[in-house]
């Protein structure tokens, strides 16, 4: 099977017979997790991939794997997918919206190549939910980690032709205009966290007209608080009247202005942590519109489990 982005958890392909399955885990177990956290949006469920595929190794005859990042790949696919299909049904009776996990650290390693960082960030995590597990699977395996369709027709179980088709399918299902990467600003740190401190300062101050000068023309803001666990917005809120009547709102999201937050590195790029005594109690992801000047959309993250793997 074809990779070109051969520097993605390893330097060059290797022979598995040379290795041990020690020494494969140490070798690919970060980018093993790197497939399986963009398939399936969570933490737990791609550690329990990663954990399933390495131990599956044990009982697997190797000295034949010519390539066993491609091997890897393959296993932590069939894996992802059949999770998936289970979580799905779980996701659609999910009380209020559900979010993917958002993460502090990177997990790709600083080898990875830009264009895979981009598709880290929690904005295209939150756009892969629109697709079918088949098609996330295609997609984030072509997009995010380059893989000749061929490769991508032997992990998935599909013909090449097949596959070219459900990956253009995903392509016309995602807006191109939220795809990585999203705005002119979301490239540039510096300028990114400069409009987070604004943003925090006037939502701080019950800020009207700050607020709004930050939000674009149809912005939206959708929150998480884990089904029932804690209470948050439970349906998407659209336009910036309702968004703005949100933000400026004296009880709905009171309780964060009481809470300390903070420009941290979220999924790969600055965004905001609140925090109570130093426990992270919120999360709250931006994307930026085309001239990354003005706020697109606000992901909300209060679900605790989901908010484990944010660095305090």
């Amino acid at each position: 099977m074809k990779d070109r982005d051969s520097k993605a958890g390893s330097t060059a392909p290797q022979i598995a017979g040379e290795l041990s399955v020690e020494e494969i885990y140490r070798s690919y177990n970060r980018f093993a997790f790197s497939i399986a956290y963009r398939m399936l949006g969570t933490v737990a469920d791609a550690e329990d991939a990663v954990q399933d595929c390495f131990a599956g190794l044990q009982q697997k005859e190797l000295s034949g794997v010519l390539n066993m990042k491609a091997y890897l790949a393959k296993g932590i696919t069939n894996r992802c997918l059949n999770i998936l299909s289970s979580a799905r049904s779980r996701r659609e009776t999910y009380i209020g919206e559900w979010l993917p996990e958002p993460v502090s650290e990177a997990y790709d390693g600083p080898e990875a190549s830009a264009e895979r960082k981009d598709t880290l960030s929690y904005a295209f995590l939150v756009l892969l939910e629109r697709l079918s597990p088949t098609e996330r699977a295609v997609f984030v395996l072509r997009e995010a980690f380059q893989y000749e369709y061929d490769a991508i027709a032997e992990m998935v179980g599909k013909s090449e032709s097949n596959c070219r088709q459900i990956f253009s399918r995903a392509k016309r299902t995602l807006p191109s205009k939220q795809m990585p990467p999203a705005a002119a600003g979301e490239g540039n740190p510096a300028s990114r966290e400069k409009l987070l401190r604004r943003f925090t300062a006037a939502f701080a101050a019950y800020d009207v007209g700050g607020i709004l000068a930050l939000l674009a023309e149809q912005p939206v803001l959708i929150g998480d608080g884990g089904g029932q666990e804690v209470h948050t917005i439970l349906r998407p809120m659209a336009g910036r009247k309702g968004v703005l009547a949100l933000l400026t709102s004296r009880r709905v999201l009171q309780r964060m202005r009481q809470w300390e937050v903070a420009v941290g590195s979220i999924n790969g790029e600055p965004n905001l942590v609140f925090k109570q005594q130093g426990e992270v109690r919120a999360v709250l992801c931006l994307t930026l519109d085309k001239s990354g000047e003005q706020i697109q959309e606000l992901y909300l993250v209060m679900a605790p489990g989901k908010l484990k793997h944010v660095s305090a």
